[in-house]
C-alpha cells in the first residue's frame, strides 16, 4: 500500500526570463520533473502564457512528499510555439535543480534560472512557494459581471477575473485565473472548482482580492477594476440571491469626482464540496481489477528468429515481459485477489489453426482465464507462445469491449468499489482504428482505464492519437470522451531507465482517471469495514 505521504502544492512564478520571440515576449510554461534513478520524470506542468516575461502561474505543481527520501526536483521553464506535448522543440529558457526538502523547509525559495550548470538564464529567476495539503473540501464558484468598462478602442472589453490570497507575509498570491470572455462587458465566467486550502488557506477570514482586467494578446492586460472580500462574505451567494461588488479602478477613483465603479462582479453561486482522493477510494476497500490483452499479430516477427519482439532471450525475457513485469508489480498490490484476466489477440491457435483470433485466453482455458499474480500471466504467456501462430489483423476493439462489458456490469451497483484497468501490450500497427476509437468513448463512461504501452521501434502516432493529451478524441460520429481514459507510453523510451520509472510513468493518470469517474457518478469511497470484534 502507498505510504502515508503528505501532499505539497508548489506554486511558481517568474521574472526577467529570456525573450525568444523575435517580436514578441516568450509564452512560458513551467514543467516540474522528479529524479527516479538516473532519469526524470515529469510530475506536472503549469498552464502556458502568452506573451509575458514575469509569469505568475495559476496552475499548482502537486508532489507527494517522503519524508525518508530525498527526492530531487527540477523545474523548466519553456517557451512554448506549438501544440506538441513533446518541449523538445520548444525553446529552454532555463530551470534550477532543488530537493523538495528545500523548498519545504524554506517554504518560499527564489533562485537564479540556468541554461546549464554554471551559465545564468540570462537575469531570470524563479520563485517556489510550497504548501502542504491537508484539507479536502473545495469551494465551487460561479461569477458573473454587469457594465464593465469599455477598455478597446474598437471593441468591447475581453474581460477575465484573477484571484489572489492575502500570505502570511501581506503579500498578494496569485490562485486561479478565469477564461476570457470576448468582446462582452456583462459576461459569465464558467463555474470552477478549486481546493480550499489552495484558495483560502482553508481560512474563510482570510481576505482575497479580486482584479477584473481586460485580456490584451500582447501580454498588456488592462485593469478593469478590483475588489476584496473573503469567503465568508462569498459563502452569501445561496438560494438565488448573488452577493455583488463595487469593482473600482483605483486611479479613476482618485481622479473623478462621483465615480462609483468600473462595473459590479456578482458571485452567482459558492458552495462547499469535498474532494476525495485515490487513497480515499482504495483504503476504504475499492478494488483495483488489472486485465492485460497481448499483441500476437505477425508484425511482431517469428518468435524463433532473434530479430521477433517476442522472442526469448536466454534470461528468459522480452519486451513484452518486462514490460508486463514492471506494470504489473505495481498495479497487483491494489487488487486483494492477484487473479488477472489474460487474454492474447492476433493469433491462429491451435488444434485447427483456422481463423485469426482477436481475443482469446491466454491460459488457453475460455471458461476461467484467470491467472495467479503477474507471475501466473508471464508462465501462461511462456507456455503458449510456442504454440501459437501469429496472424493479424492488429484489432484492438474486441478485447476493449470484452473489459468494458465487464466494467459496465459493475458499474450497476453504483458504489465505488470496483475499478478497471486493462493492460494492452502491442507493437503498434492498429488495423481497427476507428472501432477502438469508438469502443473508447463508449468505456470512458464507465469505471475503465486503458493503458497501451508501445512496444519495439514502430511508428507509435496512431497511438498517441487514442491517448488524446493534445486534443479530445472523438468517436467517428464526432462524440467526445467523457473523461480521458487512455494513457499511451513507447516502452523503448524506458528501456535502460531503472524498472520503476516506466511504471510510474504508465501509472501516472491512473489515480485521477480513477478519481475522475466516481466524481462524475457522484460516488463517494466505500467506508472502510470496521474490525470484527474479537
Amino acid at each position: 500500500m502507498a505510504d502515508c505521504v503528505s501532499k505539497v502544492e508548489l506554486c511558481i512564478s517568474c521574472k526577467d526570463l529570456l525573450d525568444k520571440d523575435v517580436s514578441s515576449k516568450s509564452d512560458p510554461l513551467c514543467v516540474l520533473l522528479q529524479k527516479t534513478g538516473n532519469s526524470w520524470t515529469e510530475l506536472g506542468r503549469t498552464e502556458r502564457l502568452n506573451n509575458t516575461s514575469s509569469p505568475s502561474f495559476s496552475q499548482r505543481l502537486k508532489v507527494d512528499y517522503h519524508f525518508e527520501t530525498v527526492q530531487n526536483l527540477k523545474l523548466g521553464v519553456y517557451d512554448i510555439d506549438n501544440k506538441s506535448k513533446d518541449l523538445g522543440d520548444d525553446d529552454y529558457l532555463g530551470g534550477v535543480e532543488l530537493t523538495l526538502g528545500q523548498i519545504v523547509s524554506s517554504k518560499t525559495i527564489t533562485r537564479p534560472l540556468q541554461l546549464k550548470k554554471d551559465k545564468p538564464a540570462g537575469k531570470g529567476t524563479i520563485t517556489v512557494t510550497a504548501e502542504e495539503i491537508k484539507d479536502n473540501r473545495a469551494i465551487q464558484l460561479e461569477l458573473e459581471a454587469k457594465k464593465l468598462d469599455k477598455k478597446d478602442t474598437f471593441g468591447k472589453s475581453d474581460p477575465f477575473l484573477e484571484f489572489f490570497k492575502q500570505g502570511d507575509d501581506g503579500k498578494w498570491q496569485l490562485v486561479y485565473r478565469t477564461e476570457v470572455v470576448k468582446n462582452n462587458l456583462s459576461p459569465t465566467w464558467k463555474k470552477f472548482t478549486i481546493p480550499l486550502q489552495t484558495f483560502c488557506s482553508s481560512d474563510l477570514e482570510r481576505p482575497l482580492k479580486v482584479d477584473c482586467s481586460d485580456h490584451d494578446s500582447d501580454g498588456s492586460h488592462d485593469l478593469i477594476g478590483s475588489f476584496t472580500t473573503k469567503v465568508s462574505e462569498m459563502e452569501k451567494a445561496a438560494h438565488g440571491s448573488p452577493v455583488e461588488f463595487d469593482c473600482v479602478h483605483p486611479e479613476k477613483q482618485k481622479k473623478k469626482k462621483g465615480y462609483k465603479n468600473s462595473g459590479v462582479v456578482s458571485v452567482k453561486s459558492c458552495k462547499m464540496v469535498t474532494q476525495y482522493t485515490f487513497l480515499d477510494y482504495v483504503m476504504g476497500g475499492c478494488q483495483i481489477n488489472f486485465t492485460v490483452g497481448i499483441d500476437f499479430t505477425g508484425s511482431n516477427g517469428d518468435p524463433r528468429s532473434p530479430n521477433s519482439l517476442h522472442f526469448m532471450s536466454p534470461d528468459g525475457l522480452n519486451q513484452y515481459l518486462s514490460a508486463l513485469w514492471s506494470v504489473g508489480q505495481v498495479v497487483q498490490d491494489y487488487d486483494t485477489d492477484k487473479l488477472f484476466p489474460a487474454f492474447g489477440f492476433g493469433a491462429k491457435l491451435p488444434p485447427d489453426y483456422q481463423a485469426a483470433h482477436h481475443e482469446f485466453a491466454l491460459n488457453f482455458n475460455p471458461t476461467n482465464p484467470y491467472c495467479q499474480g503477474i507471475q501466473g500471466i508471464i508462465e501462461a504467456y511462456r507456455m503458449v507462445l510456442p504454440q501459437l501462430r501469429l496472424s493479424g489483423p492488429t484489432n484492438f476493439s474486441p478485447i476493449i469491449t470484452h473489459v468494458a462489458s465487464i466494467a459496465a456490469a459493475a458499474a450497476q451497483t453504483n458504489t465505488a468499489s470496483q475499478y478497471f484497468v486493462l493492460l494492452i501490450l502491442t507493437d503498434g500497427e492498429i488495423t481497427d482504428f476507428d472501432q477502438t476509437r469508438d469502443a473508447i468513448v463508449r468505456a470512458s463512461r464507465l469505471p475503465l482505464s486503458i493503458i497501451i504501452v508501445g512496444v519495439g521501434p514502430a511508428d507509435f502516432k496512431a497511438m498517441e492519437l487514442l491517448d488524446g493529451d493534445d486534443g479530445k478524441l472523438r468517436s467517428t460520429v464526432g462524440e467526445a470522451v467523457a473523461r480521458d481514459i487512455v494513457q499511451f507510453v513507447p516502452f523503448n523510451k524506458f528501456k535502460d531507465a531503472p524498472i520503476a520509472s516506466l511504471a510510474q510513468s504508465v501509472l501516472a493518470e491512473v489515480p485521477n482517471q480513477l478519481v475522475s469517474y466516481f466524481k462524475m457518478r457522484g460516488l463517494e469511497p466505500p467506508k472502510p469495514k470496521a474490525a470484527p470484534k474479537s
